[in-house]
Protein backbone atom coordinates (compact mmCIF):
# COMPACT_ATOMS: atom_id res chain seq x y z
CA UNK A 1 0.00 0.00 0.00
CA UNK A 2 1.08 3.55 -0.57
CA UNK A 3 1.10 5.47 2.68
CA UNK A 4 0.83 9.15 3.44
CA UNK A 5 0.71 11.06 0.18
CA UNK A 6 2.96 8.98 -2.04
CA UNK A 7 5.53 7.51 0.33
CA UNK A 8 6.42 3.93 -0.46
CA UNK A 9 6.40 1.56 2.48
CA UNK A 10 8.40 -1.57 3.26
CA UNK A 11 5.98 -3.98 1.57
CA UNK A 12 6.02 -2.04 -1.67
CA UNK A 13 9.81 -2.04 -1.76
CA UNK A 14 9.90 -5.81 -1.20
CA UNK A 15 7.38 -6.36 -4.00
CA UNK A 16 9.38 -4.15 -6.36
CA UNK A 17 12.61 -6.02 -5.52
CA UNK A 18 10.94 -9.40 -6.15
CA UNK A 19 9.58 -8.20 -9.51
CA UNK A 20 13.00 -6.86 -10.52
CA UNK A 21 14.62 -10.14 -9.49
CA UNK A 22 12.12 -12.14 -11.52
CA UNK A 23 12.45 -9.92 -14.60
CA UNK A 24 16.21 -9.58 -14.77
CA UNK A 25 17.56 -12.51 -12.80
CA UNK A 26 20.19 -12.57 -10.09
CA UNK A 27 23.15 -12.22 -12.46
CA UNK A 28 22.03 -8.99 -14.09
CA UNK A 29 21.25 -7.07 -10.91
CA UNK A 30 24.93 -6.53 -9.89
CA UNK A 31 25.67 -5.30 -13.43
CA UNK A 32 22.81 -2.80 -13.19
CA UNK A 33 23.98 -1.69 -9.74
CA UNK A 34 27.55 -1.16 -11.01
CA UNK A 35 26.24 0.79 -13.99
CA UNK A 36 24.06 2.92 -11.73
CA UNK A 37 26.95 3.58 -9.36
CA UNK A 38 29.25 4.53 -12.25
CA UNK A 39 26.59 6.85 -13.66
CA UNK A 40 26.14 8.59 -10.31
CA UNK A 41 29.91 8.93 -9.89
CA UNK A 42 30.29 10.38 -13.41
CA UNK A 43 27.45 12.81 -12.72
CA UNK A 44 29.09 13.98 -9.51
CA UNK A 45 32.41 14.41 -11.31
CA UNK A 46 30.75 16.37 -14.10
CA UNK A 47 28.98 18.69 -11.70
CA UNK A 48 32.04 19.24 -9.54
CA UNK A 49 32.61 23.00 -9.27
CA UNK A 50 36.37 22.68 -9.63
CA UNK A 51 36.04 20.88 -12.97
CA UNK A 52 33.64 23.58 -14.12
CA UNK A 53 36.19 26.29 -13.31
CA UNK A 54 38.88 24.39 -15.22
CA UNK A 55 36.58 24.04 -18.22
CA UNK A 56 35.89 27.79 -18.21
CA UNK A 57 39.64 28.50 -18.08
CA UNK A 58 40.20 26.14 -21.03
CA UNK A 59 37.49 27.83 -23.09
CA UNK A 60 38.84 31.30 -22.26
CA UNK A 61 42.33 30.21 -23.30
CA UNK A 62 41.03 28.86 -26.61
CA UNK A 63 39.12 32.11 -27.25
CA UNK A 64 42.26 34.15 -26.61
CA UNK A 65 44.20 31.91 -29.02
CA UNK A 66 41.53 32.45 -31.66
CA UNK A 67 41.62 36.22 -31.13
CA UNK A 68 45.38 36.32 -31.65
CA UNK A 69 45.05 34.14 -34.76
CA UNK A 70 42.42 36.49 -36.20
CA UNK A 71 44.62 39.52 -35.47
CA UNK A 72 47.47 37.82 -37.34
CA UNK A 73 45.42 37.33 -40.49
CA UNK A 74 43.56 40.66 -40.35
CA UNK A 75 44.49 42.61 -43.52
CA UNK A 76 44.26 45.91 -41.64
CA UNK A 77 47.27 44.85 -39.56
CA UNK A 78 49.63 44.38 -42.51
CA UNK A 79 52.52 46.86 -42.82
CA UNK A 80 51.95 47.79 -46.49
CA UNK A 81 48.28 48.40 -45.90
CA UNK A 82 48.98 50.76 -42.99
CA UNK A 83 51.17 53.00 -45.13
CA UNK A 84 48.52 53.12 -47.85
CA UNK A 85 45.76 53.96 -45.41
CA UNK A 86 47.81 56.74 -43.75
CA UNK A 87 48.82 58.32 -47.03
CA UNK A 88 45.29 58.32 -48.42
CA UNK A 89 43.89 60.27 -45.47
Amino acid sequence: MIHELGWIGGYEIIIILVVVLLLFGGKKIPEFARGLGKGIRDFKDATDENNFKNDIKDVASEINDLKSSVKDIDPRNSVGNRKHIKSSK
